[in-house]
This record gives C-alpha cells, structure tokens and sequence, in this order.
C-alpha cells in the first residue's frame, strides 16, 4: 500500500493566487475606482459664473393657460450666467422635470427631486452646451426649455 503524497507546488500555487488577489484588490481600489468616480475637470469660471440666473414660476402659474416659467425658453451662457435658479413663486407645489432623463457630465442628474413647494427653489448648474426641455409633473402642460451655449468671449 503506498502512503499519500503532498507537493509543495500545490501551496506555492494557492500562495500565488492570493498575492495576485490582493495585487488586483489594491490596484483596483487605489487607483482605477478613484479615477472612474471623479468628477471631469471644468472650469472655475464655469462653476462659479459671473451671476445667477432666475426662473420664476409664477403665481397662478397651475392655471392652464397661464404662463408658468418666466423667462421661458430662455438662452444662458457658459461662465457668464450658467447657474440657473427655479423658484416657485406660485401658491402650489411644482416640480422642474425633465421631459427625457438629461445629465450633465458634471453635476449629474438633471431636475428637482421631489416637489418644490410654494417658497422653495431648485438650482442646478451646467457645465456644457446642451438643450433641456423640462415641465412640471404634477401640471402636465406646465412646459418649459433651456439652452445653454458657449460665451462669445
């Protein structure tokens, strides 16, 4: 009868696999998983614009009919005014929502989250040309659209 035999290559194999377990472990979190969750680098000219610029909804804005958004449609510009405030004015809670999922490279997820109830506001900041058309949930034909475009200097 022949007694059992053990290699040492079995330990040396296992040994090496949990170095290389651990080699990936501290890669991945060290340097890939920082890298992929940072935020793109953007101007500070465009983080912090030169003013803000103000969305009203209106009183009597729920109103079909009515305006609701004032300034509708309007155009801002990187740097200058690209830090756009929403706020309800009217006696109603509203939301700003987006009429498709919009995001921004780097402040995210564009509109409200929640409703913005009579006082309150929402501010979001763009970072880069874009188109949004939004409306309110609650009142359907509540719309509203906002360009944002390079500055000319």
């Amino acid at each position: 009868m022949s007694a059992p035999t053990s290699s040492h290559a079995y330990g040396v194999g296992v040994i090496a696999l949990i170095i290389g377990m651990s080699v990936s472990v501290v890669f991945y979190t060290s340097f890939y998983l920082p890298e992929s969750l940072a935020k793109p680098s953007v101007s500070d000219h465009i983080l912090h614009p030169e003013k803000d610029f103000i969305i009203d909804i209106i009183p009597g804005a729920v109103i079909e009919g009515n305006e609701n958004y004032v300034p509708n449609n309007p155009t801002v510009y990187l740097t200058i005014d690209n830090k756009v405030i929403w706020n309800n004015l009217d006696d109603t809670a509203h939301t700003v929502t987006p009429d498709h999922r919009h995001s921004d490279t780097y402040s995210g997820d564009f509109g409200s989250t929640g409703v913005l109830k009579p006082g309150d506001s929402y501010e979001f900041i763009f970072t880069e040309p874009q188109e949004v058309h939004y409306h309110c949930q609650p009142h359907p034909w509540m719309t509203g659209s906002i360009v944002v475009e390079k500055s000319r200097f």
